[in-house]
């Protein structure tokens, strides 16, 4: 997997002060999106370990809420084997931070009913993510008020309690 870029603060992408990876590689091609030079799988650089290190040491600060996954599109199946040993090893280090993941795909169809029974990691990823950003960007419902999400059309969604509870509830 490559990635886009790392921002080692980020406020924009979740509650609090943030570090962000933005992964590459994304199918979805949303119109309007704001990071379309990450479709390409091979923008950017190489994610090594040396990667995850870094965003561990970036997180390791008390003014630091969690990390958040972007992209591209970090749910890709060609991504997700990348992004297992990061999320172990942040929720391992810091259980007390929070981990979001930004989305194309929607949850219940193409995340819980498709990958999560095709992919081990997918199962693994999101037993580590607090909140997932699902849908894909629409331009026609593009909203700049709209609070950690793009266009109206997405949903914020607290991931354990939606998988506990057999059907999605909101972050608020």
């Amino acid at each position: 997997m490559n990635y886009a870029t790392i921002k080692p603060t980020d406020v924009a992408n979740g509650p609090g002060v943030r570090v962000s990876l933005f992964v590459s590689g994304c199918t979805h091609m949303c119109e309007g999106c704001f990071n379309s030079e990450a479709w390409d799988f091979q923008y950017g650089q190489e994610f090594t370990n040396e990667t995850i290190e870094l965003i561990v040491k970036n997180l390791d600060h008390s003014y630091i809420s969690g990390l958040s996954l972007l992209g591209g599109e970090p749910m890709h199946p060609d991504n997700q084997k990348a992004l297992v040993p990061l999320v172990e090893k942040v929720k391992e280090c810091f259980p007390e931070k929070t981990i979001w993941c930004y989305t194309g795909y929607n949850f219940e169809r193409d995340i819980v009913g498709d990958m999560a029974q095709r992919f081990p990691e997918t199962k693994r990823l999101l037993s580590c993510f607090d909140v997932m950003v699902d849908g894909k960007f629409q331009l026609e419902h593009k909203d700049l008020k709209l609070r950690f999400k793009g266009s109206s059309n997405q949903r914020i969604i607290k991931v354990q309690e939606s998988l506990t509870a057999g059907n999605v509830i909101l972050w608020e």
